[in-house]
């Protein structure tokens, strides 16, 4: 999937590219990935990750992904221009026997270079587009992020809920987390 998301006022439109990474391709791509979850996590997104994140622990998670790629629990997409990767997201597709249909959306990660550039609503696109060809017609997911909810917000994802306390800022301090859902057409 390609599309064009506005760059900085002022300046040229650049091409993006959102497409689904193999094993081995999410492998020879840990080090850019392991960028963009560092620079999130270092801006305060509360994505699992305390800071100050080691370049090792980001690795070593998308090791893991590379491998849950692999074995056909995961799907990773990427959003890439000319500089490189500049955001992720992943569907996890193995789901318990009673949700088949089910699929989570989990590490929505746009580096900050990349955003309000139309970066986040490409990842969301393709994501939805890859979890209907896997056969998926319910996504779940939750946010500690304002910004992100008004993104899911306007592309269609029904908020259930609050939950307080939920996680940790990276810097520490409770957050809450709020649920989304949307069921694909």
């Amino acid at each position: 999937m390609k599309g064009v998301c506005p760059a900085d006022p002022g300046t040229e439109a650049a091409a993006v590219t959102v497409r689904a990474l193999s094993g081995s391709e999410a492998r020879a791509a840990v080090s850019a990935l392991a960028d963009v979850l560092m620079d999130c996590v270092a801006g305060g997104a509360s994505v699992s990750f305390m800071t100050p994140l080691a370049r090792d622990t980001a690795t070593g998670f998308w090791h893991g992904v590379a491998n849950g790629v692999e074995r056909g629990e995961r799907i990773l997409l990427v959003a890439q221009d000319g500089e490189g990767i500049l955001g992720t997201v992943q569907l996890v597709v193995d789901q318990p026997p009673n949700q088949p249909h089910r699929a989570d959306l989990s590490k929505m990660l746009v580096h900050r270079r990349a955003r309000r550039r139309g970066v986040g609503a490409l990842l969301m696109q393709a994501a939805e587009d890859a979890a209907r060809a896997a056969g998926k017609t319910l996504l779940v997911l939750d946010t500690a992020s304002p910004d992100a909810e008004r993104l899911y917000a306007r592309a269609g994802w029904v908020k259930v809920g609050v939950i307080p306390n939920y996680a940790l800022w990276p810097e520490g301090g409770f957050c809450d987390t709020t649920y989304f859902y949307k069921a694909l057409g």
